[in-house]
């Protein structure tokens, strides 16, 4: 019976060797209907995004980017988990330590570079919400966000050159290694959920206790109505209601994706291993995040929802037609 490193190193779907055929047929299918809602979800919110000029904001620019990373995952990594899932366990495909290693290559690419975006977005939202115009102006000018997005990626390929030398360690040494490697990545992402988290909840206090200015948190395209008027007419209760529970919606999404594989990795660190499917089914949480990012950005803003309707079928017609952004300002 495998331990639990070679289960972690060598199973394709984070799976144990001997579990069932019908338990990997079903994890395999399940792989499988991610990748394809993720990816058409993914790829239409960056569409949307290059097609409309109303769009084109500096959030939805994170957005984009995490969208790109998430493809990594829903489009390269988890139709090969979910065709491996059919193969048999002994397979050549599934030894090979060089397409282990390609594989997780875009597995922790993707999963970087979106929980990155993921506080990148958080953080937009955070200074465009809670200070002056001219302190998001200066700092989300064009460079400086191209910057930050370019950081995400850096970030992301440093371990690479570390990554054979995971792959390839010895029986002996993996478990404590993986020990490591997974305290390493439960923090990381611990301190990325408590930024997230510090971020959404000044916004929401900011949304309830603001009576300045008008600030809807459902729509963060507010970038091109900048700077403020002087005295807008403050956010009505029941929109500063709905504002603070869809934030809180987003957040609980996010922990519940995030968070069962931070303290799996805690608990195998300090204590004993969990169970391996436990430890599976924490990973995927983390993966499925990879399909539903899309919606957690989009499912509220009316700009989104207006453009969805005018390129899906039965849509609002030619006169709603995606316009190019270079396009010219006349008719």
């Amino acid at each position: 019976m495998p331990n639990a490193s070679s289960w972690s190193a060598s199973s394709p779907l984070l799976l144990l060797w001997e579990d069932s055929s019908g338990t990997r047929i079903f994890l395999s299918l399940l792989y499988a209907v991610l990748a394809i809602s993720g990816t058409l979800s993914n790829v239409m919110v960056i569409y949307l995004v290059f097609s409309f000029k109303k769009l084109q904001t500096t959030s939805n620019a994170f957005i984009v980017n995490g969208c790109a990373a998430d493809l990594s995952v829903c489009a390269l990594w988890m139709p090969q988990e979910a065709v491996l899932g059919l193969l048999p366990p002994n397979s050549s495909s599934l030894r090979s330590a060089e397409y282990r290693l390609l594989r997780g290559g875009l597995l922790g690419l993707g999963l970087t570079v979106s929980l990155a975006s993921h506080l990148l977005v958080a953080f937009n939202r955070y200074v465009l919400i809670t200070k002056l115009p001219s302190v998001y102006q200066a700092l989300y000018q064009r460079r400086h966000t191209g910057c930050m997005i370019g950081l995400s990626w850096a970030l992301a390929l440093l371990p690479v050159p570390l990554l054979p030398g995971l792959w390839t360690l010895g029986s002996a040494q993996s478990d404590g290694s993986s020990r490591y490697t997974a305290l390493l990545l439960a923090l990381a992402v611990l301190g990325q959920t408590a930024l997230l988290l510090h971020c959404y909840l000044g916004i929401v206090r900011r949304v309830r206790g603001s009576a300045k200015r008008r600030v809807s948190v459902l729509n963060f395209h507010l970038l091109h109505q900048l700077p403020f008027p002087a005295a807008p007419p403050p956010p009505r209760r029941a929109q500063r209601r709905l504002s603070s529970v869809s934030v809180l919606l987003l957040c609980c999404v996010f922990l519940l994706g995030t968070q069962p594989l931070v303290w799996v990795s805690l608990l195998g660190f300090f204590l004993r291993p969990a169970p391996p499917a436990l430890q599976a089914a924490s990973w995927l949480l983390l993966c499925s995040l990879s399909a539903l990012n899309p919606l957690l950005y989009t499912w509220r803003s009316e700009e989104f929802r207006r453009a969805a309707r005018s390129v899906l079928p039965r849509g609002e017609g030619p006169a709603a037609a995606p316009r190019p952004a270079n396009a010219a300002a006349g008719p």
